[in-house]
């Protein structure tokens, strides 16, 4: 069944239609924001909705792979593409850096941290990997993860395991906490004299749970501990500053909740740790405590970091707070029309703090792969399945352009599965 045809029949499963969109769209930033200071919260969500080209035969609610881009970040981005076409090796000779710099500048303002201490890199993946592959590990040196982590890093872990002797303590993070402490001391549990990094999710990839990561920092300092923070899903989600955390490193990707092109994550590294790194790939910048020693990536597209600025412009048309609000609505509307449903297993935390546009649910007695599969092929809703630590269901991440319909339809699935 096509998008288009199961949506009419929305109507007679007492769902409201979806939300219609808008015909036009002024693409100029500077427009949009003249054309929405008076907008009320629905109006306000119906035109950020038009800002977006959807998919006419499924919903997608996997946004955490990666946020498909709002028409003006992505008008803007096909004019950079031009442009470095257009000036070909001039503009890499002449004004790479230079708009790099800038850009580095505009993004540290939004994140909260000095950008003497960023650099821009490809993927959280990669901004993550080059701290732990290149920290000065020796043999017997103990790093610490969770088994929730996400598995490129768990695999890095694993070969400067086997390439340097270095001892791996795991913990398992419980879906439902009672409280930070029990997560603080989780961590501290396998810290002893010869533990030297641990990595901690702050949004944990697969079910969206949110970890105190500053009480974190501040126990693993008092031994002496250095932590570093995987934030892929945190940057443009919800309000923060990588300052407030206390963390020796932070890596996030700016293609997920910023919404820039694919392509484009950050790297912030605390003033005493950058001399102590060694870079994935060697540059000519020599000084041991400037950052841009480790963030060489060779020839790239650099057009992807020119729209980081346009994206940046479109989070603060749409504002963060009103944003993160909305996010959080949305995983607490279908989260709690669901939690109370038999056979319905919900695996994301219910507290507010602990969350936010990120969850997990599941249905008891079956496997995750075969509910992804039935969600889109019977009700064509795309999601992703999650089978492995602790965790047992479909990753939901509906988005700024996700109606209610489309979550009451979705609601109305998984009770429909669940009887089944």
């Amino acid at each position: 069944m096509k998008k288009r045809e199961f949506i009419k029949n929305l109507g007679l499963m007492g769902i409201s239609p979806l939300i219609p969109r808008e015909t036009s769209l002024n693409n100029s930033s500077n427009e949009i924001i003249l054309f929405s200071k008076t907008d009320s919260d629905d109006d306000f969500w119906t035109k950020v909705r038009s800002h977006y080209d959807l998919h006419p035969d499924f919903i997608n609610l996997e946004s955490g792979y990666y946020n498909i881009i709002p028409k003006p970040t992505l008008e803007n981005h096909i004019k950079h593409i031009k442009r470095v076409n257009l000036e070909g090796s001039f503009y890499m000779r002449s004004n790479r850096f230079k708009d790099k710099n800038e850009i580095t500048s505009k993004l540290s303002e939004i994140v909260g941290c000095n950008s003497e201490n960023l650099v821009i890199t490809r993927n959280t993946t990669e901004s993550l990997d080059l701290v732990i592959s290149g920290f000065n590990w020796e043999k017997g040196d103990q790093a610490v993860y969770a088994l929730q982590d996400y598995g490129a890093m768990q695999d890095m872990f694993e070969q400067i395991s086997e390439r340097h002797g270095v001892i791996l303590q795991k913990v398992s993070i419980p879906n439902h906490p009672k409280n930070d402490k029990e997560i603080v001391s989780l961590y501290e549990s396998k810290i002893n004299s010869s533990t030297k990094l641990i990595l901690v999710s702050h949004m944990i990839n697969i079910t969206g749970q949110i970890l105190p990561i500053k009480k974190i920092c501040q126990m693993a300092h008092k031994h002496g501990v250095k932590v570093l923070v995987d934030g892929a899903h945190c940057i443009g989600h919800f309000q923060f500053k990588i300052n407030d955390l206390g963390c020796d490193y932070y890596g996030s990707s700016l293609h997920k909740w910023l919404a820039t092109p694919l392509g484009a994550g950050l790297l912030y590294v605390a003033n005493e740790s950058i001399s102590q790194l060694w870079p994935l790939m060697a540059d000519h910048e020599k000084n041991p405590n400037n950052i841009k020693r480790l963030s060489h990536t060779g020839t790239h597209p650099v057009h992807t970091d020119l729209a980081i600025v346009d994206a940046i412009e479109y989070l603060k048309w749409m504002n963060l707070e009103r944003k993160e609000k909305r996010l959080r609505f949305l995983k607490n509307y279908w989260q709690d029309a669901l939690k109370e449903v038999p056979n319905v297993v919900i695996n994301t935390p219910f507290d507010s703090k602990r969350s936010c546009g990120i969850g997990n649910v599941g249905i008891s007695k079956m496997k995750p792969e075969l509910l992804a599969q039935k969600l889109f092929k019977e009700f064509k809703i795309f999601t992703v399945a999650i089978d492995y630590a602790n965790v047992q269901g479909c990753r939901i991440t509906p988005n700024v352009f996700t109606t209610i319909a489309e979550l009451d339809y979705f609601i109305k699935a998984i009770k429909t599965l669940s009887n089944a």
